[in-house]
């Protein structure tokens, strides 16, 4: 009986390793696709000399300038809202869950239309926008947490509920906004789109960092997260400080979401149904549905820029435009699903 468990555990472990190097795989193949199609096509090697500095100018330009930024910034923003989208779904213990479940896309929508509508510019006004979003993300969740916090204790459904009104209210000011701007309208809505295009290297090296810290934020929590989804009082009888785990994993989500929403815009549905996809494939356990989900939500991004940039060729679409075509009618399986399983 020893020697059947050892043999399961091995096969579960050689299961998620296989898992993890086919999803590896697939997202290298879908980088090199993005860097080299476009209106100027880069061949394999000539990628790999532009790699290492021996190839031609225009192909350093094409790829170090362009495509390589774009690419990468697409997996650093798919990596950081799945993660977010994981530690959402094990806190709210609901697949349907989302790292914009409190609002927190409505407080950076409203201060990026803040910052376009009243001209303000902090240290570099490319900055402005960014700053500003990833700030008034931050106050949302500060004001839901305050909110919801009740005697020491922060319950769920009045997390939820706060999450929910907060929102409403800050997208309440964001269409006052959008109906006063003048030339400002545009960038609004188009920010509100999410897009990939405008951003290079200066921005990327703000992103990573920060998507890397809420990521470990999130994966060191990993153990507590799986017991917590089997009830606050299973999690507090083996030890784990429940408020404290929720606070902290809160805020590691909630630095994933600022720093993908402040520089791209609002982008649904990744943090939504990548987790629950690879929850059905991996499992539960956090421990490798954290590694998991970074692999395909970035493998996931890079494919939805790809088919943003040549569905319309040569216009390129919004890539928020691209997931939401791809979420929703996943997010309607869910509600179809969940109403068979409870009996909605």
């Amino acid at each position: 009986m020893i020697d059947d468990a050892i043999n399961s555990l091995r096969k579960r472990e050689y299961k998620r390793h296989l898992i993890l190097i086919i999803l590896s795989i697939i997202l290298l193949t879908s980088i090199y696709y993005s860097i080299s199609r476009g209106a100027i096509e880069i061949s394999f090697s000539e990628m790999l000399a532009t790699l290492i500095g021996q190839g031609t100018p225009l192909h350093e330009k094409t790829i170090w300038q362009l495509r390589l930024p774009r690419a990468m910034m697409a997996v650093f923003v798919g990596a950081g809202l799945t993660v977010a989208g994981v530690g959402m779904q094990a806190l709210f213990k609901n697949p349907m869950a989302s790292p914009y479940i409190l609002g927190l896309s409505s407080g950076a929508a409203f201060g990026a239309a803040l910052a376009m509508v009243m001209g303000i510019t902090i240290i570099d006004g490319r900055l402005s926008i960014p700053v500003m979003a990833f700030v008034f993300c931050f106050i949302t969740l500060m004001i839901v947490y305050n909110i919801a916090r009740s005697h020491g204790r922060i319950p769920v459904e009045t997390l939820l509920l706060a999450g929910i009104a907060v929102g409403a209210f800050f997208s309440a000011l964001v269409n006052l906004l959008t109906y006063l701007a003048d030339d400002e309208l545009q960038g609004i809505v188009y920010w509100m789109m999410g897009d990939l295009m405008q951003y290079g290297w200066d921005n990327l090296i703000i992103v990573m960092p920060l998507t890397v810290i809420g990521i470990v934020g999130v994966y060191y929590y990993s153990r507590e997260l799986n017991a917590m989804m089997l009830g606050d009082n299973h999690a507090l009888n083996l030890g784990i400080e429940v408020n404290d785990v929720r606070f902290r994993v809160l805020m590691a989500c909630a630095l994933l979401t600022a720093a993908a929403v402040s520089f791209v815009g609002i982008i649904g549905f990744v943090g939504l149904i990548i987790p629950h996809m690879v929850r059905m494939i991996v499992g539960p356990d956090h421990r490798i549905l954290i590694p998991s989900s970074i692999l395909a939500g970035s493998t996931f991004l890079v494919l939805c820029d790809i088919v943003s940039r040549s569905l319309l060729y040569p216009a390129m679409l919004p890539i928020g435009i691209i997931t939401a075509l791809v979420g929703a009618p996943y997010f309607i399986y869910l509600l179809r699903r969940r109403r068979r399983e409870v009996g909605w």
